[in-house]
């Protein structure tokens, strides 16, 4: 059969190899090169030296296009410059996101944020002009404005990026989030100058020109700043340079600064046996309290399993029953950066017969298995049910609150505030979308806003909005783990705000663990 077929297979093959070879000019797609070029294209032709852009250089293309996010309005930019931004079509829509300041002159104020420009820039040659990349020689008539009103969105940026990749970041439009000063500003302190910007990475320079339109305007504590990246030269050396626009380029956030007294640094949730009195948190003071003269309270929310009342806690904090439970701090004193714990009577480090903690500084003992809690706020009727529990090991998740003052009304806001969560069907839901009116209400942390900090959108829940952070459980939740919950981060009290989020870290405690476990180098720092 071999020998039978041998033959045909290769006459067919012969026929194919002369069919391809004959194929006529006609059978081949013809391409067109696009006569634009991306920003993200234009900035690597720049090696250290100008670069006059030609057909060749620009691989045949002779326009740049994009979206103008440069005004003028505000007397704040470098004098002339015309600042586009596009994304290059091919690869990380994201990642390509560039921007391109084009030398005008006098024309560059003709254009608005959201106009739609095609740009001739042929012939131009690519520069630094004191520090700034950009194209030069380009006439205003080279300029053709297709469309305006085009939605420009600024991508959250990151001081410590920005620093890192400057010439990623130049001449895009940019928020800066959550941003307070560093040093702190006096209260006549007006923009004018430069300035330290801290958004909890590290410090970015903002520059507002002396004839800016707001270069005497009062800045909030706290607030976001949208503005273009310019990559400065002084003395020599280049420097990232952040510059708002306007005046409507800052949304405030908190007018006043806000320090938390008390801050959540971890948390034990399923001791070794059996969880009644040996439950505990740990918590660290950013300046000296005495809670006889200003007392806390810590409440908790468990909902694991049939904790009741079921469905939304549309009292949120002060729901009560086996949801709800509550701690005062009235008694006793800490002095700034101090560990100290809330918790059970029995103060053992990982349950019964373990390490003994009661030499450590406890504000609060209370023996929660066996009495209710007092009532959350005066007037009120509801109140904590004792309980067995006060932190979920089941995987649901379960909430740690600390609340200025006694009373804990349904629309307190606590200082400081972590949730943690575990496996499928535990998500706690902050109510019916899109009010999100009832559930658990946040305070301004490391990981919460009550207002959104790009839309300026009220969020005030756990769930709502961009508050859906949540620690998670240690694996082998509701195993009698014996894991305690250490969160390290930065809390700075010169700037009041924290510069280095929590994150989790577990201790996987014995009956002969000690204190020095729980409290070491990965606890969270007060500066």
């Amino acid at each position: 059969m071999k020998k039978i077929f041998k033959k045909p297979v290769v006459v067919i093959a012969a026929f194919i190899s002369i069919a391809i070879g004959c194929k006529r000019d006609s059978d081949y797609i013809k391409n067109t090169v696009s006569p634009y070029i991306s920003n993200f294209d234009i900035r690597k032709l720049y090696k250290g030296s100008d670069v006059t852009l030609t057909k060749e250089t620009m691989r045949e293309a002779t326009y740049l296009k994009g979206v103008v996010i440069s005004d003028h309005s505000g007397n704040n930019l470098p004098a002339g410059l015309l600042v586009v931004q596009n994304i290059r079509r091919v690869g990380n829509g994201i990642d390509s996101l560039r921007g391109m300041a084009i030398n005008l002159g006098s024309d560059a104020a003709k254009y608005v944020p959201g106009d739609s420009v095609h740009i001739k820039i042929e012939g131009g040659v690519l520069k630094r002009v004191d520090g700034i990349l950009q194209i030069t020689g380009i006439p205003g008539a080279n300029v053709t404005k297709v469309a305006s009103g085009v939605t420009v969105k600024a991508n959250r940026g990151f001081a410590n990026q920005i620093l890192a990749m400057p010439d990623r970041f130049e001449c895009t439009l940019i928020t800066i989030v959550k941003a307070t000063y560093n040093p702190t500003l006096e209260p006549t302190d007006v923009m004018a100058g430069d300035k330290k910007l801290n958004d909890g990475t590290s410090d970015l320079n903002l520059h507002t020109e002396a004839n800016a339109t707001f270069a005497n305007l009062v800045p909030p504590y706290s607030g976001n700043y949208t503005g273009i990246v310019f990559n400065i030269v002084n003395n020599g050396v280049s420097a990232p340079q952040h510059r708002i626009r306007t005046a409507n380029d800052i949304v405030t956030l908190s007018s006043t600064v806000d320090i938390p007294e008390i801050v959540i640094t971890g948390w034990v949730n399923d001791v070794e046996g059996t969880d009644a009195n040996y439950e505990y948190m740990q918590f660290r003071a950013t300046k000296d309290i005495n809670f006889a003269v200003t007392p806390f309270s810590v409440v908790t929310t468990n909902n694991a399993g049939a904790s009741t009342p079921t469905g939304f806690p549309t009292l949120g904090w002060a729901t009560g029953d086996l949801r709800t439970y509550k701690l005062e701090l009235t008694s006793g004193t800490v002095s700034k950066g101090e560990f100290f714990y809330v918790g059970g009577t029995n103060k053992f480090i990982n349950g019964s017969s373990s390490t003994s903690i009661a030499t450590s500084k406890w504000i609060k003992s209370f023996n929660y298995n066996s009495n209710d809690s007092p009532k959350f706020y005066t007037g009120g009727s509801t109140f904590g049910t004792k309980t067995g529990n006060l932190l979920a090991n089941s995987g649901n998740t379960f909430g740690i609150a600390v609340f200025r003052g006694l009373d804990v009304t349904p629309d307190a806001f606590p200082i400081d505030v972590v949730f943690i969560t575990g496996s499928v069907g535990s998500v706690y839901q902050a109510g019916p979308a899109p009010t999100y009116g009832v559930g658990y209400r946040i305070g301004n942390t490391d990981v919460y806003d009550r207002i959104d900090p790009i839309t300026g959108n009220p969020q005030y829940y756990y769930r709502s909005g961009t508050n859906t952070f949540a620690f998670t459980y240690a694996p082998g939740a509701a195993t009698n783990a014996g894991d305690f919950y250490i969160l390290g981060g930065v809390f700075d009290t010169v700037l009041g705000k924290w510069t280095k989020a929590r994150s989790q870290t577990l201790v996987d405690l014995s009956k002969t663990s000690t204190i020095a476990e729980i409290e070491n180098e990965k606890s969270t720092e007060i500066k």
